[in-house]
């Protein structure tokens, strides 16, 4: 960037860097970069999302979803990350529907159906929770998360010796 101040996808790579490290505040400022120097630029709208929904700021982070979806609508992770910060706002039907359209677009999307799992369990519909984080184990037998959290459905469910093996 020192180079190429211009340089878009700069901008993104350097927003995803400071992400990953934990500075989300930075990131924003370099997604915000990279969107003024091209607004229709999907994966930045899709990555701002996801650092304003870690720093809370979820009405912010669902307007950035919806610019990354009204852009591309067949976008499998933007619909998911919509979907989480739905859920933080406690909109889980709403959520489960975004799930519903990551999977539709990318049915081997581990993480949506683990994502997928977790608002049908807030939702109480623990039998569905359960298919849900088998589907995503299936896709990613060591995805740690829905072992995680398959096994606290199980124990809800009372299925005491399948929630110690999860």
């Amino acid at each position: 960037l020192a180079i190429k101040p211009d340089h878009v996808e700069a901008h993104n790579n350097l927003g995803n860097a400071l992400w990953d490290i934990g500075k989300s505040d930075e990131a924003v400022a370099s997604y915000h970069k990279a969107l003024a120097l091209k607004p229709d630029y999907v994966e930045a709208h899709n990555n701002l999302g996801n650092a304003l929904r870690d720093l809370g700021k979820l009405d912010a982070a669902i307007a950035s979803y919806h610019k990354a979806l009204a852009l591309n609508p067949d976008f499998p992770e933007a619909h998911s990350n919509l979907g989480l910060a739905l859920q933080g706002l406690g909109k889980l039907e709403e959520a489960v529907a975004s799930y519903h359209k990551a999977l539709a677009i990318k049915p081997d999307y581990a993480e949506a159906h683990s994502n997928l799992g977790n608002a049908l369990k807030d939702l109480g519909k623990l039998e569905d929770a359960v298919a849900s984080y088998r589907k995503a184990l299936a896709l990613k037998p060591d995805f740690a998360e829905a072992h995680y959290n398959l096994g606290n459905v199980q124990q809800e469910l009372g299925k005491l010796e399948d929630a110690v093996a999860s």
